[in-house]
């Protein structure tokens, strides 16, 4: 069984595009405890089944990104994919927490596992770029300092312990559609210089930053604004942001326990989870 972990995009700056179009980042990604998981068990034939909360957003996609890292990997080794897979879908769809991609990330390790791959590091990180530019940072599965158009990745310093609450209004907003809204000049990457010492020091790190998608985002989607306003000002959120191009936003508390304090006071109609932020 792999984990899918969900990602959250603590500061995310564009600071340049490329001749492609393509937009170039400086991001930190970090991994919460909320997480789909994947198994994979040997079978004549490639298939997904898939339940979990999440599912019936998946219910119109026959050919997600599992099933294609699952055939490019197969492509790649020069094996028959063969392989029953099961998705149990938590982590919510075209939500800016990289479930698609930890997915494809998961996907890629259970079955080079099931079938017995002696596949270089590299290579199946370039698989993993291959699938979209979220699945690297998925796969490595540790906090990183993300650059380039999310290929680049730089081990981040520890980060300081505490929770975190993520809330969805409920509504899917595609990147393609961020990215297309940004207005505004670049911004200038903010290079780690040290670790950060303790919490207080961590979140005024990511308020220098921010996120420079989120003023598209809500232009889109006016409902982020609400959420971002209901986080800060919940009791005891050290810090609320946008992760990723949205639509789900978090805060950061010292405690489990303020979190789902927090949580409990969020609207019926949002989603939402309350967990931990991984240190590494």
């Amino acid at each position: 069984m792999q984990l899918a972990r969900a990602k959250v995009n603590l500061w995310l700056n564009v600071v340049g595009h490329r001749a492609d179009g393509y937009h170039l980042l400086h991001s930190l990604a970090a991994f919460s405890d909320l997480v789909d998981t994947l198994a994979a068990e040997p079978s004549d034939g490639l298939s997904l089944a898939v339940d979990g909360p999440g599912a019936e957003a998946l219910a119109d996609e026959t050919d997600n990104l599992v099933l294609k890292a699952a055939r490019r990997l197969a492509g790649h080794a020069g094996v028959a994919p063969r392989a029953a897979l099961r998705l149990t879908k938590r982590i919510p769809v075209a939500a800016g927490l990289g479930g698609g991609s930890a997915d494809a990330a998961a996907t890629l390790t259970a079955l080079v596992d099931l079938w017995r791959l002696a596949l270089p590091v590299e290579e199946l990180f370039d698989l993993a770029a291959a699938l979209g530019a979220d699945v690297p940072m998925c796969l490595a599965g540790r906090a990183s300092i993300v650059s380039g158009v999310g290929e680049r990745l730089e081990p981040a310093p520890p980060l300081p312990a505490c929770a975190i609450l993520l809330v969805n209004p409920g509504i899917a907003l595609p990147t393609s559609e961020v990215f297309g809204a940004r207005r505004g000049e670049f911004s200038v990457a903010q290079p780690v210089m040290r670790p950060w010492n303790d919490l207080a020091e961590f979140v005024a790190a990511l308020a220098r930053r921010g996120n420079d998608l989120a003023d598209a985002a809500i232009s889109l989607r006016p409902t982020i604004a609400d959420v971002l306003a209901f986080l800060r000002q919940s009791p005891r959120a050290r810090y609320a942001a946008m992760s990723g191009s949205g639509a789900t936003c978090f805060a950061l508390y010292e405690t489990l326990s303020a979190a789902e304090q927090a949580a409990r006071g969020v609207p019926a109609a949002w989603w939402r989870h309350a967990g931990l932020l991984a240190s590494t």
